[in-house]
C-alpha cells in the first residue's frame, strides 16, 4: 500500500513545482523529501517525477497520483475538522463562510445578537466567491457558509444541506431626481433606451443585467463598469446611467439615488440567499443556534423589503394620479 505522507509530498511536489518548496510546506528537509519521492517511486514501481535543473516535472504516473493525492489531501482535512469540532466544543468555536454582500447587511446583525446571547463562543468568519465557500464548506473550513444562487445557477450539491434565509429581489437604482419614479409600474422592456451601469470583472450581477435586457427584448447600452455597488451608485447619482443590483447589497444605499422594485411580472430575477452545511457532518450547538438566529434576522430584512415596496408602490401611485 503508498505512503499517504509521501503521496502528499508528491502533490505539494506536483502544485509546487519543486521538491524543496513541497518540504519547506511539509515540515521536512529537501534531503528527507527527495529520499521520500525515491521511496515512494520504489513503492510505485515506477518514475514519478523528472528532476530538472530548476524543479521538477510529474510523469504521466506522477500527475494521476498527485490527483489522488488531492482529494485524499481534501478528505484528511475534513477528518481533521471533524476532529476540531468535537475537541473545541466546550470552548464553543464556530466557523462560517460568508460573501460580500451578506457580509454588509445580515450577517452584522446576526453576528450582535449571538454575541450578546452567548459571548462565551469565538466566532470566526471567512470570506469568499461561491466556488470557494463550498470548497470550504466540504474541506471543514468552515461549518456554515452563507451562500446564493439564481435560477440558472442552483447550489446543487447533495453533500449540502441548505435552508432558505430569504429572497433577494433586483431592484433598479435611477438618481434621486428620475423621472422613472413617476411611472405606475416599472417594466424592464420600457428601459431598452437608457444607458447602464454594470459591474466589472464578470460579475455575477453583470450576468444578471444582461440575461434581464434580452428576456425583456434589447440588449443593454453598456456606460460604465463599476467595481463595488457603492461605485456604481455614485455614477447612477452622477446621471452616467442607471443600474441593476440585488436589494440586500444596497442597505447602504445613497441618499441622491432612489431604488425602485420590478413588477412581479417583470423578467427580473431573484436571487435566493441561503445557509448551507455538510450534510455528512452533525452541526455542533453554536451552529445550530447561529442557524436560529440568521432566520430571525432574514425574516428582519424580508419585512423590512416588503414595507419599504409598499410604500414605494403608494408613492408612485400618488405621483402618477398628480
Amino acid at each position: 500500500m503508498l505512503n499517504v505522507r509521501r503521496l502528499l509530498l508528491l502533490t505539494e511536489a506536483t502544485e509546487r513545482g519543486s521538491l524543496t518548496a513541497a518540504a519547506d510546506a511539509m515540515g521536512m528537509t529537501t534531503s528527507a523529501a527527495s529520499q521520500q519521492m525515491s521511496l515512494l517511486e520504489r513503492e510505485a514501481g515506477q518514475p514519478l517525477i523528472e528532476r530538472l535543473p530548476r524543479g521538477i516535472r510529474t510523469t504521466p504516473a506522477g500527475a494521476a497520483l498527485a490527483e489522488r493525492g488531492r482529494v485524499i489531501r481534501r478528505e484528511l482535512r475534513a477528518a481533521e475538522a471533524d476532529l476540531e469540532a468535537f475537541a473545541d466544543l466546550n470552548q464553543g468555536t464556530l466557523r462560517l463562510g460568508s460573501f460580500p454582500t451578506a457580509s454588509a447587511s445580515l450577517l452584522p446583525l446576526a453576528l450582535t445578537r449571538f454575541s450578546h446571547r452567548h459571548p462565551g463562543v469565538q466566532i470566526v468568519v471567512r470570506a469568499g466567491v461561491l466556488g470557494h465557500l463550498r470548497e470550504m464548506l466540504h474541506t471543514g473550513e468552515v461549518e456554515q457558509a452563507l451562500l446564493w444562487d439564481y435560477e440558472w445557477n442552483r447550489v446543487d450539491d447533495d453533500a449540502l444541506t441548505l435552508t432558505h434565509l430569504l429572497d433577494d429581489p433586483t431592484v433598479l437604482v435611477v438618481p434621486a431626481d428620475s423621472p422613472l419614479r413617476t411611472l405606475p409600474a416599472l417594466r424592464l422592456g420600457d428601459l431598452a433606451d437608457q444607458e447602464w451601469i454594470i459591474r466589472a470583472d464578470n460579475h455575477p450581477v453583470a450576468d444578471v443585467l444582461r440575461r434581464s435586457c434580452r428576456r425583456a427584448g434589447f440588449e443593454p447600452r453598456i456606460a460604465y463598469a463599476s467595481h463595488d455597488y457603492q461605485e456604481a451608485q455614485a455614477m447612477v447619482a452622477a446621471g452616467l446611467g442607471i443600474a441593476l443590483a440585488p436589494r440586500l447589497a444596497l442597505t447602504s444605499r445613497r441618499s441622491d439615488v432612489r431604488l425602485l422594485p420590478f413588477g412581479s411580472d417583470v423578467p427580473a430575477p431573484t436571487r435566493r440567499i441561503l445557509l448551507a452545511r455538510a450534510t455528512s457532518r452533525t452541526p455542533t450547538p453554536p451552529a445550530r443556534t447561529m442557524a436560529l438566529v440568521l432566520r430571525a434576522v432574514a425574516q428582519k430584512f424580508t419585512d423590512a423589503a416588503l414595507d419599504r415596496t409598499q410604500l414605494g408602490a403608494v408613492r408612485r401611485g400618488g405621483q402618477g394620479r398628480t
